[in-house]
C-alpha cells in the first residue's frame, strides 16, 4: 500500500470525539433512545432476579421443605421470564428502528456532501473509495448503534447490578472475586490496542479493494482487449491478501481473548468454591448464597465474554466513522460567497481577464488567457491535444477555481455569482456522454417535470434525435441502462444535445460534442445547432471544419497560451495558424472524397 494511502490509517480522531459525533445523529430520536435505555435497564434488573430467587428457594423453602412456597417462587420465576421476553422484544425492535433512521440520515448527508465537492476532489479520490464511505462504512455504524453502543448500557447495568447484589449477599466473598479483575482488565487492554489497529487497517484495505474492483469492472472492455486478466487478478490478489492478513490478525486476537475470559471466569468460580465452601463448612455462609454467587458470576462474565464481539463491532465502527467524518470534514473547495437567487439571469457576455489556472501547484495549464464574447456570439476553440481547451471550459463552468485573473459574465466576476445559478444557465455537451438509468424522457429533462413532452419532442427534432427515438419500441419511454448501454455512441450524443437545450441555457458549450457522430448525422446536427444557438452565446471545441466555419470568433491555443484570437474572416485573411488548419482540413477532405470516388 502506498505511503499516501497509509497516512489515512493514522489516529486523527480520539474515540470519545468519534462517539460524541455519532451520538449527535441520535439527538433527533432522543425520546426513543431514552425509552430503549429504560427497557435495557428493565431487562438488566430482571436478569438479576433469577439467581436471587434461587437463593430464596434453597435457603427458605427447600431447606425447610416448604412446597407451597416453591409453587409461588416458580410462578414468580415464570412471570420474570415473560416480562424479560417482552422487554427484550420491544428494546430490540426499537434499537433497530433507531439504527435504520440514523443510517438513512447519515447516508443522505454523506451523499449530499459528495455533491458539493469540486472536480479536484474526485480527481484525487477513486469512486470505489467513496462507495465504501456511503454504503459499507455507514452500514457498520448502524451495526454499532443497534448491536454495540446502546447494548453497552445493558452490560454496564448488568455488571453494576450484579456487583451490588454480590456485595449485598456477602462483601468478603465479593472482595475475593475482585482479585481476578486486574488480570481481566490487563488482558482486555492488550486486546483493545491490537484489535483496533487490525480493524482500522482492515477498513482501509476494504476501501482499496472496492476501488480496484470498481476500476476493473468499469474498464472490463480494455482489460479483455489487452489481455490484462491475469495481471489484474495478480494485483487484486495482492490487495485481497493484505486484507486477509488483517482479518487473520483479528481472528488471532479473538482466539486469545475469548479463552482468557473463560479462564478468568473459571478462576473466579474456583475461588468462590474454595473460599465460600470453607465458610459454608464452618456455618458462616448459607448454601443458597453460595449457589447464587456462582450463578451471578456466570452472568457477570457473560457481558464480558460478549465484549470481544461488541468490541469488534465498535472498533470497526470507529474505523469507519473516522473515514466518514474525514469526508464530512473535507471542506467544499469551491465555496459560494453569495446565496443562490432563483431570478438571477445571465445575458451571455463572457470575458476572460488574464486567467491563470493549474490543477497542481504552479504547473499552469492556462497562462494569461484574455478574450471576450458579446451576448449571442459564438466562439470556436482550436488547438492540439493538451493545449488547454477542455480546461478552459472547466473553469468557465467553475468546476475549478482559477488561481489568477478573473472570469466575468455580463461584467460580473464569476466569484460573485452563486455557482448553482451559474451552472443552471450554462449547457455543457461533452465528448463522453453519461446517461442515467431510466427512460429517455427523464434523461432529457433530468427530473424537471415543468418541461412537457411536446417541448422535448420539438427540441429532439431540432437536433435530429426524434427519428431514432421514435424508432425504438417504447419511444420516449424506452428504458436505458446506466451509461446508455443499448444505443450507439452517436445516439447518446444526440440525446446529450437535446438534454443540454432542454434547460434553455444562455450559454451553450460544446466540448468536441460531434466527435462521436458520423458525417451524415453531423450535417443534420449542424442545422439544428445553428438554429438553436441563435441568440445564445456559444463556445465550441471542435476540429472539424464544418463546425469552425460557422463560428463568429476563433481562439487558437497552444500549451495553454493564446496564439490567435479574432473574427473568423480576419484570421483567414492573416493566413496564420488558423488559416493553415483550415487548408489542411480542406486538403484532407478532398483526399478523402477522391478515395471514395475511386
Amino acid at each position: 500500500m502506498s505511503k499516501v494511502y497509509m497516512e489515512n490509517l493514522k489516529d486523527r480522531y480520539r474515540d470519545w470525539v468519534l462517539f460524541k459525533r455519532v451520538l449527535v445523529y441520535l439527538k433527533p430520536y432522543g425520546q426513543w433512545v431514552a425509552l430503549a435505555i429504560f427497557l435495557l435497564l428493565g431487562v438488566s434488573l430482571l436478569n438479576l432476579v433469577g439467581p436471587y430467587l434461587t437463593k430464596i428457594v434453597i435457603d427458605d423453602y427447600i431447606k425447610t421443605s416448604d412446597y407451597e412456597g416453591l409453587d409461588v417462587i416458580a410462578g414468580l420465576y415464570l412471570a420474570v421470564l415473560i416480562a424479560s421476553f417482552v422487554f427484550q422484544f420491544f428494546q430490540n425492535y426499537l434499537m433497530q428502528y433507531i439504527g435504520q433512521k440514523v443510517m438513512f440520515d447519515l447516508r443522505s448527508k454523506v451523499f449530499a456532501h459528495l455533491h458539493k465537492m469540486s472536480f479536484s476532489y474526485f480527481d484525487k479520490n477513486p469512486i470505489g473509495k467513496m462507495i465504501t464511505r456511503v454504503v459499507n462504512d455507514v452500514e457498520v455504524l448502524n451495526e454499532m448503534l443497534t448491536s454495540g453502543l446502546i447494548l453497552i448500557f445493558s452490560d454496564m447495568f448488568t455488571l453494576a447490578g450484579i456487583f451490588a447484589v454480590m456485595l449485598y449477599l456477602d462483601w468478603r466473598l465479593t472482595l475475593v472475586v475482585c482479585m481476578v479483575f486486574p488480570l481481566l482488565a490487563g488482558a482486555t487492554r492488550l486486546y483493545r490496542v491490537r484489535a483496533r489497529d487490525a480493524l482500522r487497517k482492515n477498513r482501509a484495505h476494504l476501501s482499496e479493494l472496492n476501488s480496484y474492483l470498481e476500476e476493473n469492472l468499469s474498464g472490463m472492455d480494455t482489460v479483455q482487449c489487452f489481455n490484462r486478466e491475469k495481471a489484474n487478478l495478480k494485483k487484486f490478489e495482492g490487495i485481497n491478501r493484505d486484507r486477509l492478513k488483517e482479518d487473520l490478525r483479528t481472528v488471532y486476537y479473538n482466539a486469545l481473548y475469548m479463552p482468557s475470559i473463560d479462564f478468568f471466569n473459571s478462576l473466579a468460580v474456583g475461588m468462590v468454591i474454595w473460599y465460600g465452601g470453607g465458610r459454608f463448612v464452618q456455618d458462616e455462609i448459607q448454601l443458597g448464597i453460595l449457589v447464587a454467587f456462582i450463578q451471578y458470576l456466570q452472568k457477570f462474565f457473560e457481558p464480558i465474554r460478549d465484549l470481544a464481539e461488541k468490541f469488534n463491532i465498535i472498533q470497526t465502527a470507529m474505523a469507519s466513522s473516522e473515514r466518514i467524518f474525514e469526508l464530512l470534514d473535507t471542506p467544499e473547495q469551491i465555496s459560494d460567497s453569495v446565496p443562490p437567487h432563483s431570478d438571477f439571469k445571465i445575458q451571455g457576455a463572457v470575458e476572460f481577464k488574464n486567467v491563470w489556472f493549474a490543477y497542481n501547484d504552479e504547473n499552469f495549464i492556462l497562462k494569461d488567457i484574455s478574450f471576450s464574447l458579446s451576448e449571442g456570439e459564438s466562439l470556436a476553440i482550436v488547438g492540439a491535444t493538451g493545449s488547454g481547451k477542455s480546461t478552459l471550459v472547466n473553469v468557465l463552468c467553475r468546476f475549478y477555481d482559477i488561481q489568477k485573473g478573473d472570469i466575468r459574465f455580463d461584467g460580473k466576476s464569476i466569484k460573485d455569482i452563486n455557482k448553482y445559478d451559474l451552472r443552471r444557465q450554462i449547457a455543457l455537451v461533452q465528448q463522453d456522454v453519461f446517461l442515467f438509468s431510466g427512460n429517455i424522457l427523464d434523461n432529457i429533462r433530468l427530473g424537471n417535470r415543468q418541461i412537457g413532452q411536446e417541448e422535448i419532442e420539438s427540441i429532439s427534432q431540432a437536433v435530429s434525435s426524434h427519428n431514432f427515438i421514435n424508432s425504438l419500441p417504447f419511444k420516449y419511454e424506452q428504458e436505458l441502462k446506466e451509461g446508455g448501454v443499448g444505443i450507439s455512441s452517436g445516439q447518446r450524443q444526440l440525446l446529450s444535445f437535446a438534454r443540454a437545450l432542454a434547460i434553455r441555457p444562455r450559454i451553450l458549450v460544446l466540448d468536441e460534442a460531434t466527435s462521436s457522430v458520423d458525417p451524415e448525422t453531423e450535417n443534420q446536427i449542424q442545422k439544428g445547432i445553428r438554429e438553436l444557438t441563435r441568440g445564445r452565446t456559444s463556445i465550441i471545441i471542435a476540429h472539424r471544419l464544418s463546425t469552425l466555419l460557422h463560428a463568429d470568433k476563433i481562439l487558437v491555443l497552444k500549451h495553454g497560451k493564446i496564439l490567435e484570437f479574432g473574427r473568423r474572416k480576419e484570421l483567414l485573411q492573416q493566413k496564420g495558424v488558423f488559416y493553415k488548419l483550415c487548408q489542411s482540413q480542406l486538403q484532407l477532405q478532398g483526399l478523402t472524397s477522391g478515395n471514395e470516388g475511386k
